[in-house]
């Protein structure tokens, strides 16, 4: 078929990308110029392991293009993909600005019957918002139908989510617009769900705010058990035997980040509250979320005795996750704020990410974990690279005159 896709963040490329692989003929959209010219030559403009090689592959293949033009990617489109941004406001609401100019974009420039997929994570309606859009500004007489088709990528594995994910979520109201989404996907071989589109809306929501749930209370475990002595590892692992528990995102740390989590947490909060609806359970994981990275911080100020001022400390990792360059509420940001406040000397390293200038021009960056390790008063691991995993921690540690390691992603357990 032939794709059009409005957006190439991180969710639009990766869809445009491997739709592109599995034969489909992809046109990308996009306003911003300066990242079309990149994507033209090839190149990601975001980091995902494997994501360069099929933009290459696809383009050089004339499967995959790119422009700033809605006339250009929609003109052959059998099916358009909204893929834009939903930011955070401010009271927590999911801004749709992005959603409704991309819905009024459509309606302006497509002259065929279209059906139009919304890939963006949106509250529930919005769907419905977007058709209201398009059939009060497109051309009469034509048939353009609307179907919710959530992603569930995580950043750093969305190559390998996209081709062997779990499950395919199609909401529709109308069933030849249901059955077609779903031939687009036929040879990636994953199980279909068939729903109406608020139930899809609310299935990426739900699916969210549940992970999020299960990763704030393996922290709060965690704390538990470093009061009593007992390992949360361990106590992890036994959980995770049980398949109704399952032990994926038992990982105890500093909790979650990126762009996902907090935002869909506050979304879905702000949707509770707007229904009168008691939604205390994810209230309570946003909550300690935050909280464990200041219990982190105090970590270390206890260990200084409170005179953490003048302190070298290193900080390995900068990004929210593995794998990823995303700084999206990273837990290193509340943590290097707080401990500059409190007057210390920040050297950071991460392997991907080189520089955050906007985040503090008072932070130094080594270009390797050695360099930032070196001679500091303590070592924080914010982020589980296997770069750090993997790394020689008696050597680190002589490197550091034998620094105080507090290790926020439990990686040094069996070290």
């Amino acid at each position: 078929m032939n794709i059009g896709i409005i957006g190439t963040g991180y969710v639009g490329l990766v869809t445009g990308a491997v739709l592109s692989e599995i034969g489909h003929v992809v046109t990308c959209l996009d306003i911003n110029e300066e990242k079309i010219n990149t994507l033209k030559k090839g190149q990601s403009p975001i980091y995902e392991p494997g994501l360069d090689e099929i933009l290459t592959r696809n383009n050089e293949a004339n499967r995959l293009t790119f422009t700033t033009s809605a006339q250009e990617a929609f003109a052959q489109a059998d099916i358009i993909f909204i893929a834009v941004g939903t930011p955070q406001g401010e009271d927590g609401a999911a801004d749709l600005s992005y959603i409704e100019q991309a819905a009024k974009d459509i309606a302006k420039n497509v002259e065929h019957d279209v059906i139009v997929v919304v890939k963006s994570t949106v509250p529930v309606g919005t769907n419905d918002r977007v058709e209201e859009i398009i059939h009060a500004n497109m051309v009469a007489g034509l048939q353009i139908h609307v179907v919710s088709n959530p992603e569930f990528l995580r950043e750093g594995h969305a190559i390998n989510d996209t081709f062997y994910g779990d499950r395919i979520v199609i909401g529709a109201e109308n069933s030849i617009a249901r059955n077609k989404v779903e031939s687009l996907f036929k040879s990636l071989n994953i199980p279909v769900m068939h729903t109406d589109r608020r139930s899809a809306e609310m299935i990426k929501y739900a699916s969210n705010a549940f992970l999020a749930v299960k990763i704030s209370y393996i922290n709060q475990i965690s704390n538990l058990c470093n009061a009593l002595g007992a390992d949360v590892n361990a106590v992890a692992d036994g959980m995770g035997m049980d398949h109704r528990i399952g032990r994926a995102f038992l990982n105890a740390g500093l909790g979650y980040g990126g762009s996902c989590f907090p935002k869909d947490t506050e979304a879905l909060t702000y949707l509770a509250s707007e229904n009168d609806v008691n939604l205390s359970i994810v209230q309570s994981a946003i909550q300690a979320n935050s909280e464990q990275r200041h219990i982190f911080v105090q970590k270390v100020i206890n260990h200084f005795k409170g005179e953490v001022a003048g302190k070298k400390i290193a900080i390995l990792g900068l990004a929210f996750k593995p794998n990823t360059d995303d700084m999206r509420e990273a837990p290193a940001i509340t943590i290097i704020k707080e401990l500059l406040k409190k007057g210390a000397h920040i050297m950071a390293y991460d392997p991907i990410v080189k520089d955050v200038t906007s985040l503090n021009n008072k932070i130094k960056y080594a270009n390797t974990k050695e360099q930032c390790v070196e001679n500091v008063d303590a070592i924080l691991i914010v982020t589980e690279w296997e770069e750090f995993v993997e790394a020689d921690w008696k050597k680190i540690k002589m490197i550091s005159n034998d620094a105080q390691v507090f290790d926020g992603r439990n990686i040094l357990t069996n070290k």
